[in-house]
């Protein structure tokens, strides 16, 4: 069972990732909450505007929070995204030592909806393996909220 907080901030996640869609980009999106429960950053995926493959949105978002809010601090924050993040994407939020991650649609949701073409590629490893190889704990809730953080997913991979 999640909270109402929680899936209002998946919400605002997967509106970020309809928004990114729209503006030309691959369709993901996440927000930091803090410890106060209030989103503190927010980013969405600019991969295409910024003709940057690193550029998804829990790694911009990292990098934002970096820039912006005390390291000493980030174990109290949680990522929520609309996506489960990707091995890099993972990697950059334990690098940060934020200490929750929240996701709505798993990697094998995404799979399923990108299909095996060769020119989109994906990783089928879900981010808790990344995870756990590391030596401090990052808690990761999900999937939840799938059905509805597939949508803007929905023909964009396949048109």
């Amino acid at each position: 069972m999640t909270s109402p907080a929680v899936e209002e901030h998946l919400r605002r996640a997967i509106q970020l990732s309809a928004d990114a869609r729209a503006h030309g980009n691959h369709p993901f999106g996440a927000v930091l909450v803090g410890p106060d429960g209030a989103i503190a950053l927010e980013s969405e995926n600019t991969v295409n505007t910024g003709n940057d493959v690193t550029n998804h949105a829990e790694t911009s978002l990292v990098r934002l929070a970096a820039r912006t809010l005390p390291a000493a601090e980030l174990g109290a924050y949680t990522l929520v995204t609309s996506c489960e993040p990707c091995a890099m994407c993972a990697g950059a939020i334990y690098w940060s030592g934020i200490g929750t991650v929240v996701y709505g649609l798993p990697e094998s949701g995404l799979r399923a909806l990108t299909g095996d073409d060769p020119d989109i590629p994906t990783l089928s490893h879900p981010c808790r393996l990344v995870f756990a190889a590391g030596s401090r704990p990052v808690t990761v809730v999900g999937p939840l909220l799938a059905d509805e953080a597939a949508e803007p997913h929905r023909g964009f991979w396949t048109d």
